[in-house]
């Protein structure tokens, strides 16, 4: 995709989201060189299974001091606690993806202001399984595929534009092959970029669902959607690719544990092509910038029939979580 610096008078939300998506490039060039040079600096923060790397330490620098030198005003809540200190230079992204500038801003996103939006940042979705695939055994393990940077920019509550970046994106053809990676984002009233929407062939009704934190609520709610399949993959962010391309009819993660740097992004670009995500109770998630982190009610996504996928979670589910 064209990048070029900032120039003209487009709204704010659309230079935001061509920033977001040229940052995202960055990101996933980063995420990349940290596993080829091996050295992952991995430190666990509450446990085994929530782990952080060098690569989530250096994304997040360079999303958060990207998007805040270029829109000083905006909100921007990282997964990653950080110290305040200087970013490298070569950290900094400035460039703007030409191809979103060129579209057009929804009537009622024109007038926006930077002070008004609110930027949730996953630095890196899907770090156990990044850390789990090193450099030698990632061709076969497959996890590579996991591994998401996720974007997501708030208004009024409401997810309105997602940018995500998957980095080992056609990983099979060697780490040294241009093709990797790969951006996709999205806006509702805009449109969804960067892959081809399919939907599960024959109507058939497959589940993803997490492969690293179930427990009995999780299996209890994926049991009753009575599944054809189900999936069981690391990342929100790459659950949500999963539905718009065809390989999934439904995410099911009826627990505790994906927070709103998990969703927002994937939420966005899901609205963009006609889909819905929720907590098991139905309800829209809220994305204002003093709302607690976790989404404490579970999420359920679809591309189609959201209300079927509602009505078949079980009563002790709905009990169990609270929104």
């Amino acid at each position: 995709m064209a990048t070029t610096a900032m120039s003209g008078n487009p709204a704010v939300l659309m230079r935001l989201v061509a920033s977001s998506y040229t940052v995202a490039e960055k990101a996933g060039a980063i995420v990349r060189r940290v596993l080829q040079k091996g050295e992952l600096g991995i430190v666990e923060k509450t446990g085994a299974n929530d782990l952080q790397t060098l690569a989530d330490r250096l994304v997040q620098q360079s999303i958060c001091a990207s998007l805040s030198k270029s829109f000083p005003k905006i909100t921007i809540i990282g997964e990653e606690d950080l110290p305040e200190e200087a970013v490298d230079e070569d950290l900094i992204e400035s460039r703007q993806s030409e191809e979103v500038l060129q579209k057009p801003c929804p009537a009622e996103y024109s007038a926006l202001k930077e002070e008004e939006l609110v930027v949730w940042v996953d630095p890196l979705d899907g770090t156990k399984e990044y850390t789990e695939a090193n450099i030698f055994c990632h061709l076969v393990s497959g996890l590579l595929d996991h591994v998401t940077v996720l974007i997501g920019i708030a208004y009024g509550g409401k997810a309105i534009a997602g940018v995500i970046n998957q980095p080992f994106f056609n990983y099979q053809l060697g780490t040294e092959s241009a093709n990797m990676g790969r951006t996709l984002w999205g806006m509702p009233r805009v449109g969804a970029f960067g892959f081809d929407l399919q939907e599960v062939p024959d109507g058939r009704r497959i589940v993803t669902t997490t492969r690293s934190h179930s427990n009995k609520l999780v299996t209890d709610t994926v049991e009753a959607m009575e599944p054809d399949d189900v999936i069981r993959v690391g990342g929100a962010g790459n659950k949500i690719i999963q539905l718009v391309e065809g390989k999934a009819s439904a995410y099911v993660f009826a627990s505790l544990g994906t927070k709103k740097w998990d969703t927002c992004a994937p939420e966005a670009i899901l609205h963009a092509v006609g889909g819905k995500l929720t907590d098991m109770h139905g309800n829209a998630l809220c994305y204002d910038a003093n709302v607690k982190h976790m989404n404490s009610a579970g999420v359920l996504a679809t591309l189609h029939n959201h209300q079927y996928y509602t009505s078949r979670v079980p009563q002790s589910v709905l009990q169990a979580l609270k929104p």
